[in-house]
């Protein structure tokens, strides 16, 4: 045993001397624009709370009309005593909002994308996987026994050699998976080009829009809105934009939701959603479904961040999204340009190996509707004057 614990003091010597050790630091208020740590309040510009839902008074007394109504807890899954009308009516309203058939919630969307691949895809099967997913659709195809390929992020050539390559093998179900927005770029996949060569090999489209759902599209449905395309499954999270509190969910064509009830791993061996939580979420989608002005004031927030920290010659990755990353030149850069900034008042997380690959590191900033434009300019003063401090 102390050989082994040895061993693992050792990896964990390494982390440290990498610079790129994760430190968590306690929040002492609740999740905002604005935040108390231990160290004193700070912007937050860390936090995937897009809509600013995540302390929204109107969702807290959501969660608290339920929990008096429905409970703390079922002790339960669903199948066995841990249904209740809430659970339905929150996959419904999601089917609805999302134009799907039906919807089935998870404890996380990291559960979801562990259930569906081993229950609609099987030995006879493949699987395209962009190579940028996020870790949750990863971990969910190794647990699947489809042949596996993998394509260059974005590239839709290479997908079609991929394509090419798992039909020659006489795939039966072939199913491209891909993240709507990759969430460490702030990139958005090419959905119409990846529908288009979906249809030309008879492949499904699955979609993970976790960093979509609530705040792009029209009516915030995500990615396949935007680009007014169909795709056949749907993935995401209730744990970003849409309250920020917990749980995922797949939508989809009924024949897929109710077999995901039937063979769902993750599904079938898990808790069942806290009734808090599903209270909340129902009332932060009804609210996202019609936060224009929200999402307008979100989509200026990141254009003002994005062009200020050009004009102060800061290297960022090319987009839109509120995602915006600051690239450095080493991890220990940003991880000190970070620490830095806290101390002045801003809060941000570097993010390093095996996160991100090596060699790119960055500080992602995550803009929010909540966000004034005063803090958006104190934000990129604070980069300025960190940068000023470490690099000279």
């Amino acid at each position: 045993m102390y050989a082994f614990k040895d061993e693992l003091a050792g990896e964990l010597d390494d982390i440290r001397g990498a610079g790129t050790w994760k430190e968590e630091r306690e929040i002492v208020s609740a999740q905002g624009a604005e935040v108390e740590t231990t160290t004193g309040v700070a912007l937050n510009f860390c936090a995937n709370n897009y809509l600013g839902l995540a302390d929204d008074s109107r969702v807290r007394d959501a969660a608290h009309e339920a929990l008096d109504q429905w409970g703390f807890g079922l002790s339960s899954v669903r199948f066995i005593c841990g249904t209740q009308t809430p659970h339905r009516e929150l996959e419904r309203e999601l089917a609805d909002w999302l134009g799907t058939d039906d919807a089935i919630l998870f404890s996380s969307c990291f559960d979801a994308n562990g259930a569906i691949f081993d229950v609609l895809l099987g030995a006879q099967d493949a699987i395209v996987s962009d190579e940028l997913n996020h870790a949750s659709i990863i971990d969910g195809v190794r647990l699947c026994k489809a042949a596996r390929y993998r394509y260059r992020n974005g590239d839709v050539a290479d997908l079609r050699s991929r394509l090419k390559e798992a039909r020659a093998a006489g795939a039966r179900r072939i199913m491209i998976a891909t993240d709507g927005v990759f969430s460490m770029d702030g990139s958005y996949a090419p959905l119409p080009e990846i529908v288009e060569a979906a249809e030309e090999y008879g492949a499904l489209v699955m979609v993970d829009d976790s960093h979509a759902v609530g705040f792009i599209g029209v009516t915030g449905a995500g990615t396949p809105e935007m680009f007014g395309v169909e795709v056949d499954v749907l993935t995401g999270t209730l744990g970003k934009a849409l309250g920020g509190a917990s749980g995922g969910y797949v939508a989809g064509p009924q024949e897929v939701i109710d077999l995901l009830r039937q063979h769902g791993r993750p599904y079938l061996f898990s808790n069942t959603v806290a009734p808090a939580v599903v209270g909340g979420s129902l009332r932060a989608i009804r609210i996202a479904r019609y936060a224009d002005e929200s999402r307008a004031h979100l989509a200026r927030n990141a254009e003002l961040f994005r062009s200020l920290m050009e004009e102060a010659g800061f290297t960022l990755l090319p987009g839109s999204h509120p995602i915006v990353p600051v690239m450095f030149a080493s991890e220990r850069e940003a991880v000190e340009i970070a620490d830095r900034m806290l101390a002045e008042g801003v809060y941000v997380i570097a993010f390093s190996y095996p996160v991100v690959p090596k060699g790119r590191a960055r500080i992602r900033v995550q803009l929010s509707a909540a966000h004034t434009e005063e803090d958006v300019r104190e934000c990129v003063d604070a980069f300025v004057r960190a940068r000023q401090s470490v690099v000279g």
